[in-house]
């Protein structure tokens, strides 16, 4: 059919198919093409707004267990901070010190007056602390455990800085010298409670 045509016919037909070519060719790289692009990119915004949607739901939905859990930490740490060191500071370590030795083989005659203190231990640390300087004699095994125990019942408290030596003669053993007793002097840190302070 196409032979049958004047040659100037079919060379305009040739010429038409080539050129409708050319635009369909075009047309898809131009505009179907983006149009897919931008498809693919409107499918994974949408797919992660719904994982934003699904997370916000999940948050939605454990709130009441969040606040119970925050409910209890603050009652923990209430329940922390009524046996830090409150009021009168002296006062509250020797009762705490004399409260917990008893029963113990550690003698601890000597407190001094506390020395308000920054904690330093994280920047802007909410509480304050109270330094004690405290000397008294014990047997080393009974002032290790002492010790270990002490911290151990107190998380808020610290004992540092602790100077050993051999104790002299003491009142207690009537002048004579137990070689087997040291001296100590130590220093508590303790902190402060916030809300009575």
């Amino acid at each position: 059919m196409i032979k049958n045509l004047p040659k100037e016919k079919r060379d305009q037909l040739i010429l038409i198919v080539i050129g409708t070519l050319a635009v369909v060719v075009g047309l898809w790289f131009g505009v179907i093409k983006l149009q897919g692009r931008k498809h693919t990119a409107i499918v994974k915004q949408i797919t992660e707004q719904k994982d934003k949607v699904g997370n916000a739901e999940r948050l939605v939905s454990s709130r009441d267990d969040l606040e119970k859990t925050l409910e209890l930490n603050l009652l923990k740490l209430k329940s922390l901070e009524s046996g830090m060191a409150s009021g009168d500071m002296y006062s509250w370590l020797i009762t705490t010190v004399n409260r917990f030795r008893a029963g113990r083989k550690v003698d601890i005659p000597q407190f001094s007056r506390e020395v308000t203190t920054e904690v330093g231990v994280l920047p802007k640390f909410p509480y304050k602390a109270a330094l004690f300087h405290v000397r008294g004699t014990a047997h080393y095994h009974e002032l290790g455990k002492f010790i270990a125990d002490f911290e151990n019942e107190f998380p808020f408290i610290r004992i540092q800085n602790i100077d050993l030596e051999p104790a002299g003669q003491t009142a207690a053993s009537g002048g004579a010298i137990e070689p087997e007793k040291l001296a100590f002097k130590m220093e508590i840190v303790a902190l402060i409670n916030p809300i009575t302070h």
